[in-house]
């Protein structure tokens, strides 16, 4: 397959990738836009038990929440992927982050579970904007193993966000409803966009920008799509994130509510798993000394699929601790197989990183969308539904690499 490239002509040098305490406060601001979608997702899942009972909902009404969110993030992606290429990094990030703190003041004032889901597609959209162009980013300055190990980085900034959201969001809980933690998500959107317009460089140069149009759009969008192995890399890292998404839909009501954890007790438990996709991440940095992305992908996916195949077991026992230790390995093994799954797909398209990652990122967000609504529609009352949603995304998901050449 062909890769689309600009000529050499109107391509002058690329962005210099910072160093020192420059590249340091890159790695942050680029960590933290990534991380929009695991505070939009996670900051608000101790509360997924009260917002049904507030909001006066089903389970499966409120985790259309996440679903909505999801499917946001995804279009917002789409969209701005294509600007990004065409108008350069920073002016659709900074309007992205300023929207997302002007609708998550919708979120914390719904009225209903309706209202709801669809604030959050509007929080969605906007929090997807961010992300994509942060990958994007990261594709402007690095290349092959070099961009695996920074995306690998990124995961210590970005991964720090699980950790830390559901014990905020259960802080707040403590302190007020549901509704401020919206509102506190409000103030994070506002530093977010003051440190965008101070400190985010422009990395795409205006004379490699794409100008050539809706034709030029459509051409770039037909090699994506026609591209087998990219598109087979997208759909690895969707199907994967799809298992991510069916526990954070899942595992409030699971462990809360089934196994009868406190918030507290589930805010440690949420909190453990995610400092194993922050250590799992940093160790992938340093085998990608050793070894290429894609066999650390297969491993990553494979320790995966055992991972699930066990939380099947503990659910059908009905054993606490045979689910929390599935989960741990489980979320731990995805601090592998993200970073690794993305850098290879973007690697194919390094002239076009936007729109690249762009569909990379609304694949991968349409395809776990789904998870939410199967994990709440499947039954009450037991883990079997999320184990069930987990094992066979990790299934497809490993079966979908292997079938690359």
């Amino acid at each position: 397959m062909s890769k689309i490239s600009v000529p050499a002509a109107a391509a002058p040098e690329r962005f210099t990738a910072p160093t020192g305490r420059a590249a340091l406060g890159l790695l942050v601001l680029l960590g933290s836009l990534t991380a929009i979608g695991p505070l939009s997702l996670d900051t608000y899942v101790p509360a997924l038990p009260e917002m049904t009972r507030d909001l006066a909902s089903s389970q499966a009404q409120i985790q259309l929440s996440l679903t909505t969110c999801l499917v946001g993030m995804a279009l917002g992606q789409l969209v701005t992927g294509t600007l990004s290429d065409r108008w350069g990094r920073r002016r659709p990030v900074l309007v992205g982050v300023v929207a997302y703190a002007l609708i998550s003041v919708l979120c914390a004032l719904a009225p209903s579970a309706e209202a709801l889901a669809a604030a959050r597609f509007l929080q969605g959209f906007a929090g997807g904007m961010g992300t994509v162009v942060a990958r994007a980013v990261v594709r402007d300055l690095y290349a092959g193993r070099a961009a695996a190990k920074y995306f690998s980085r990124l995961v210590l900034v970005f991964g720090l966000a699980p950790m830390a959201a559901p014990a905020f969001g259960g802080l707040i809980l403590r302190l007020t409803s549901w509704r401020g933690i919206f509102l506190a998500l409000t103030v994070i959107g506002t530093l977010l966009a003051i440190a965008v317009a101070s400190r985010l460089p422009e990395t795409l140069p205006a004379a490699r920008r794409n100008t050539g149009g809706l034709a030029a759009t459509a051409r770039i969008g037909r090699a994506l799509f026609t591209d087998r192995v990219y598109l087979g890399y997208a759909l690895t890292q969707g199907l994967a994130f799809a298992g991510l998404f069916a526990y954070l839909s899942g595992s409030s009501f699971v462990l809360q509510d089934v196994f009868g954890l406190s918030v507290g007790t589930f805010t440690l438990v949420f909190g453990v798993n995610a400092l194993a996709f922050v250590t799992v991440g940093q160790l992938n940095a340093r085998l990608l000394d050793r070894y290429e992305p894609r066999p650390l992908l297969v491993t990553g996916l494979s320790i995966g699929l055992f991972a699930a195949l066990t939380l099947i077991t503990g659910a059908l026992l009905d054993a606490l601790p045979l689910v929390i230790v599935a989960l741990f390995v489980l979320i731990g093994s995805l601090g592998m197989v993200m970073p690794n799954g993305t850098a290879l797909a973007l690697d194919r398209h390094a002239a076009h990183a936007g729109t690249a990652a762009a569909l990379l990122g609304g694949i991968q967000a349409v395809v776990a969308a789904g998870a939410a609504p199967l994990v709440g529609l499947a039954g009450e009352g037991t883990a079997l539904p999320m184990a069930l949603v987990v094992t066979t995304t990790a299934t497809a998901s490993l079966l979908t690499l292997l079938t690359l050449a």
